[in-house]
């Protein structure tokens, strides 16, 4: 009896060594191509495509997956590239993302390699810049193909690549993004147990990574309110139906939403109106005013109780006052939803790339993604990385925020990405083996 536990003993212990030497093994590759990650990163922030145009980097990201023997699909959802890696080991598929769309924004920045790109967007002339971060993901998760490929015959599992277009958003008219390449079956054939994804972070110091489970990032919906009202003389508004003030009374009543409707101790929720138009002369009263706005939920049903109460809201408000109302929500972007089992059980893989020290739980976030899509099929974990250069690394940058022509990201902070989602990939399918 002995003897076989102690045999049991060894076995467990070889197979606990074998895991955590092949980890090893891979952030020993990641940290000798980090010179790698980063002149990609470079060429692709200096040649940044927009949301359905990715066309060259899709180009550039197909050849470096093809160079590495994997079998690659392009033109997924438009300009996405699909890339598979089959282990020499069974075990499970596990996908990992990463989004390739700039936005239009003109750069800023001093850097060598900034953007130089114009183009036309909604009649505008305009910069393109990678002004989110999508350059270090694509950079990322290429160094990611490249050393997992080559452990490939250790690796306990399939890997799925996923370049992903159109995460800001299809032009009008067009479809795109997570939900199109959804809808064209990329979790299909082979079909993936989990999906990892990560953001860069401008307001996150290098070397850190933070995550929340359950609603990580909000929902978006767009909403569109016309009040119709009755046109007369400025003068004699009695003579008529104002609809611009009853706009202003329901966008104090669609505040009180949130502030006095809605249970704000379980998730947040935001209703904003971004826009408004009404009128053409200061002296006439409008027949119709239209507004549009957004609306971040991170619960489902607090977001179908949110929709109703401005339904509600809007069109009681206005009948009060004489006038009409319809509102039309469009439902946008799902809450970005990390499954709670599956990040309970991948932090550990995060503190081990980063340190435990350096992997915090955060808030959510108001903002979305539309990652949420992939995670509306299959668990899901989605974290956020630190771009933030230190104190003793800023000298002379002036810092920008997402989506502004000055974001700004250290790219020292990338190869701590690349190791996390190493570490994901190689522990989730250790784990199901």
């Amino acid at each position: 009896m002995r003897t076989y536990l102690t045999c049991l003993l060894c076995i467990l212990f070889s197979y606990a060594y074998s895991q955590s030497n092949l980890s090893k093994k891979a952030t020993e590759k990641a940290i000798k191509i980090e010179d790698k990650v980063i002149e990609w990163r470079r060429y692709f922030h200096e040649h940044p495509e927009l949301s359905n145009r990715e066309f060259e980097t899709a180009k550039k990201i197909a050849e470096h997956l093809k160079s590495l023997g994997l079998k690659v699909e392009t033109g997924v959802a438009k300009t996405g590239v699909v890339g598979i890696l089959k282990g020499g080991k069974p075990g499970p598929v596990v996908a990992l993302r990463a989004d390739i769309d700039a936005l239009p924004v003109t750069e800023r920045t001093d850097v060598p390699f900034a953007s130089k790109v114009t183009t036309e967007y909604g009649g505008v002339k305009t910069g393109v810049m990678h002004a989110c971060g999508h350059d270090t993901h694509i950079a990322i998760l290429m160094a990611v193909a490249e050393v997992l490929t080559s452990i490939k015959s250790d690796l306990p599992g399939t890997v799925k690549f996923i370049f992903q277009p159109a995460e800001e958003g299809a032009p009008p008219g067009e479809e795109g993004g997570a939900d199109l390449m959804v809808k064209e079956g990329v979790l299909q054939n082979p079909a993936p147990e989990v999906i990892f994804g990560l953001h860069i972070s401008a307001g996150t110091p290098i070397g850190k990574i933070n995550y929340k489970p359950g609603g990580a990032m909000a929902a978006s919906d767009r909403f569109t309110i016309k009040v119709k009202g009755q046109q007369t003389h400025g003068s004699s508004p009695w003579n008529g139906v104002d609809p611009v003030v009853v706009s202003a009374q329901i966008i104090n009543g669609l505040q009180t939403i949130i502030s006095r409707q809605t249970m704000l101790t379980k998730e947040a929720a935001v209703i904003t109106v971004g826009k408004i138009n009404g009128g053409v002369r200061f002296n006439i009263v409008p027949e119709e005013v239209e507004m549009t706005g957004t609306i971040r939920t991170l619960d489902t049903a607090m977001q179908a109780l949110i929709h109703k109460k401005i339904i509600l809201t809007a069109t009681k408000i206005a009948e009060s006052a004489g006038a009409t109302a319809e509102v039309h929500i469009q439902k946008m972007v799902p809450v970005t939803y990390n499954d709670p089992a599956l990040t309970d059980k991948m932090v550990p893989s995060l503190e081990k790339a980063a340190g435990k020290e350096n992997v915090q739980l955060i808030d959510a976030v108001t903002g979305a993604e539309d990652f949420s899509f992939f995670q509306e099929k299959i668990p899901g974990l989605y974290f956020f990385l630190g771009g933030q250069p230190l104190n003793s690394k800023k000298q002379e940058i002036t810092l920008g925020g997402h989506h502004t022509p000055d974001f700004y990201i250290d790219e020292a902070g990338l190869i701590t990405g690349v190791k996390a989602m190493l570490n994901l990939t190689i522990d989730c399918m250790e784990q199901k083996k």
